[in-house]
Formats: C-alpha cells, sequence, structure tokens
C-alpha cells in the first residue's frame, strides 16, 4: 500500500503529527513512514561537522517512538523511518514520490527555538513542493480517532472542486460529514453564479457518491477569517482547500491558503491543482 509519510524533527509538533497520522493509516491500510532530514552543510558553517552525531541522535529518537507507537498501529500496519540530508520540503517531496505516498503529514508551527526543530519554517515548502495532499496540524491540536465533519469551501476558480476526490475518500473512510461552503467575496450576483455553478458540481458529484451533506454559503471580505469561523462553529476536524498556485511550477503557495494553514487550529488538507482533472 502507498505510505502515509510525517515530517519529524522531535519537536511536540511533529510528534503530534505521528500521533495524527496514527487513525488515519489504520483507516487508509497504509505503512507510515517517518522521515527526518539534516538540513546542516558542513561547507556552509563555521562549527564543526555534527552530522553523524545528529544522525545517531535522529536514530536513536526514532527507535524509541517506534517502540511507543507501533502498539497503537492495526494488525499489518508497519511503521518505519528514514534518514535524509538536504533541503526538508525536497527531501519529504522525493520519498513522497519514489513510494507513492498517499498523504503526507506535517506540523504547521514549530515551538522550538532551536536549529533542530525546522517543522514550523518549512511546513508551507513542503506544502508548496508535494506530489501528493499533505495535512498539516497544530502543535495543540487536541487528536482524535475520527474525522467526523470535513469543510470544503468552494469558490469561482476552475480548480475548487479538485479536492472532492480525496475528500470522498477520507469521509467515506470515517463516514464523515461533509460541509460544502460556496464562499464569495462580492456581492454580485453575475460573480457568485461563477461559484453556485462549481458548488453544483461538487453536490451533485458528492450525492453520486452517497457521502453526507450539508450545504452552505459565505460571503465576506476576508474568506479565510469567514471559513474558520464557519469551520470552528460547526466543530470541524478538517479543513480541505486548494493550494492555489498560480505558476507552470511549484513556485508559490497561494496567500489564501498560507493564511488559512497559518492560521487554523483546525487540521488543514492541502491539494495542488492538476493540469488535467475530471470529475
Amino acid at each position: 500500500m502507498n505510505p502515509v509519510i510525517v515530517a519529524v524533527d522531535f519537536s511536540s509538533t511533529s510528534i503530534h503529527a505521528i500521533e495524527y497520522a496514527i487513525p488515519l493509516a489504520n483507516k487508509l491500510r497504509s505503512p507510515i513512514q517517518l522521515v527526518w532530514v539534516d538540513k546542516i552543510s558542513p561547507q556552509e558553517s563555521l562549527y564543526p561537522d555534527t552530522s553523524n552525531q545528529n544522525r545517531n541522535e535522529a536514530k536513536k529518537r526514532f527507535e524509541e517512538l517506534i517502540k511507543i507507537y507501533s502498539k497503537k498501529l492495526a494488525k499489518g500496519i508497519t511503521l518505519e523511518y528514514k534518514l535524509k540530508k538536504g533541503k526538508i520540503y525536497h527531501e519529504v517531496d522525493n520519498l513522497a514520490r519514489l513510494t507513492h505516498a498517499e498523504l503526507i503529514i506535517t506540523g504547521a508551527h514549530g515551538i522550538s527555538g532551536y536549529e533542530e526543530f525546522w517543522i514550523g519554517s518549512n511546513a508551507f515548502k513542503i506544502v508548496t513542493y508535494a506530489s501528493c495532499p499533505v495535512i498539516t496540524i497544530r502543535h495543540d491540536l487536541i487528536i482524535k480517532k475520527t474525522i467526523d465533519i470535513i469543510v470544503v469551501p468552494v469558490d469561482g476558480s476552475a480548480e475548487t472542486i479538485q479536492k472532492l476526490p480525496f475528500v470522498i475518500k477520507l469521509a467515506s473512510l470515517f463516514k464523515s460529514e461533509v460541509h460544502l461552503v460556496t464562499t464569495h467575496n462580492s456581492h454580485l450576483k453575475s460573480i457568485q453564479r461563477i461559484a453556485e455553478k462549481y458548488s453544483q458540481t461538487a453536490v451533485s458529484y458528492l450525492h453520486q457518491h452517497s457521502v453526507r451533506l450539508i450545504t452552505d454559503s459565505i460571503v465576506a471580505n476576508d474568506l479565510t477569517k469567514a471559513v474558520l469561523k464557519y469551520a470552528t462553529s460547526v466543530g470541524a476536524d478538517l479543513i480541505a482547500i486548494m493550494t492555489e498556485q498560480e505558476t507552470p511550477v511549484n513556485i508559490l503557495l497561494g496567500p489564501q491558503a498560507q493564511q488559512m494553514i497559518n492560521q487554523s487550529v483546525i487540521p488543514v488538507l492541502s491539494i495542488h491543482p492538476q493540469d488535467k482533472f475530471d470529475l
């Protein structure tokens, strides 16, 4: 099976990511691969090369984590680790591509000032470069074994419905209720009709897959805050968004996606637009 990859720097945020990954991997029937990246380049550092020491320490910590968390995995689900060296977001994505990963899970905010704790500063880059869906979580998230409610904002972009297949997969596994929220930042009916058209397509597709569905709409100047307020009010366990990339290469993470990841205390599922996509 395709693995779930968890980026680990041994901060409390990344340990939380491991704990979050376990019920997902159990449902997906996917192995978990933990990955740590040594980002220190001795050629660029004024300090002595401590790479071997860092890797040995990482191995020791991983072995301790595997001993603790293997007990929580369903029968047949494995928990392994990889040690890499290079740019963190490149190495995480390289592993995802090599293993045809189902999903990447990473912490959205590191809470330590130490150099070795790199999760927070690299979360956006991991999302930007990832070749598969990414879920970002906060260090203070209360871990649940279920995903009961998924909020899915729909806007006037052609890519907005591309998140639906993966949302349906999760909703089917967890018997989740999907809240499809049509979002508008304009009161002009002619502009609102574009988002409503995509919303109608999404409703039809979700009904075809027998997803429990609630529909709603939001009109606001700051859609990020409005969606987060809505998601909080309904007790959402996940918010599914597109990364809004506007370039032909994976360089930019759209501003709204970045704001959502940065501000949300609810886990955020980010999915890249595809050149060819058909529901």
